[in-house]
């Protein structure tokens, strides 16, 4: 799937943090597939920089292109899953609106 720096780092926020031994490990996973890469972060000129309400990333604008992220079926699942409960709860925004678009489709 094609994500760009901002859709890999929404991914973090939105995987659960708890549940069965399948779904952690899947989560475990896909968390390896969308952390940046070192040569990413050279590329990318990435810099994570910690402040009062937590961290603040920015990269370059090769970080704004979509690259090709390897995400199973399982994990493609389980965002989609927390996308669409974002979506019933009203809970989701506007960030998010390419990860729904991408995981979920048109709705």
């Amino acid at each position: 799937m094609k994500l760009t720096v901002l859709e890999r780092l929404r991914l973090f926020e939105i995987v659960p943090r708890e549940g069965d031994f399948a779904t952690l490990k899947t989560v475990r996973t896909l968390r390896e597939a969308i952390s940046i890469s070192e040569a990413e972060a050279k590329e990318f000129a990435f810099k994570a920089t910690p402040n009062e309400s937590g961290t603040q990333y920015a990269w370059n604008n090769k970080g704004m292109e979509e690259r090709e992220v390897e995400i199973g079926g399982p994990a493609v699942a389980i965002v989609a899953e927390a996308l669409k409960k974002m979506n019933t709860d009203k809970k989701l925004t506007d960030d998010f609106f390419s990860l729904y678009e991408k995981f979920v489709g048109e709705g």
